[in-house]
């Protein structure tokens, strides 16, 4: 009798189970990486807009004659929605965030800008003196 198996070739289950092995641990070592970057990009985009806002007040602070000050703006008020500022609601729009996530507050002399959504688990905050605040 002829022995058919002899001279094949192939994988044994103990070598692929193997491999099923390293891809899994190689995927548990990529997934956490992959969701921190995401949680990054989500915070540049916040800050990004954030920043585009806070050029805009300081361009507007610098150009009110005769006194320097800040538009009045009650805490929540929409940043788009804000009179005198040279800023649109597509200058906000990106990936992650829309215009009607970034609202404004503030009086004559000083601001707190919010960037809110689902997203980040606190507001993320940046006031005239520069410093942010919250985030995810």
């Amino acid at each position: 009798m002829k022995k058919f198996f002899k001279n094949q070739k192939g994988f044994t289950l103990v070598e692929l189970m193997i491999v099923i092995v390293i891809v899994g641990i190689l995927a548990a070592v990529a997934v956490p990486i992959y969701t921190a970057n995401i949680k990054k990009a989500k915070m540049s985009e916040c800050d990004a807009a954030l920043g585009t806002i806070r050029t805009a007040l300081r361009v507007y602070y610098a150009t009110n004659d005769p006194t320097p000050a800040y538009p009045t703006a009650a805490a929540g008020t929409e940043v788009s929605a804000v009179t005198g500022l040279d800023i649109s609601a597509a200058d906000l729009t990106g990936k992650y965030f829309a215009a009607t996530n970034y609202t404004l507050a503030s009086a004559d002399t000083n601001y707190t800008i919010s960037c809110t959504n689902d997203i980040l688990s606190t507001p993320r905050t940046l006031n005239e003196l520069g410093a942010f605040g919250g985030g995810i």
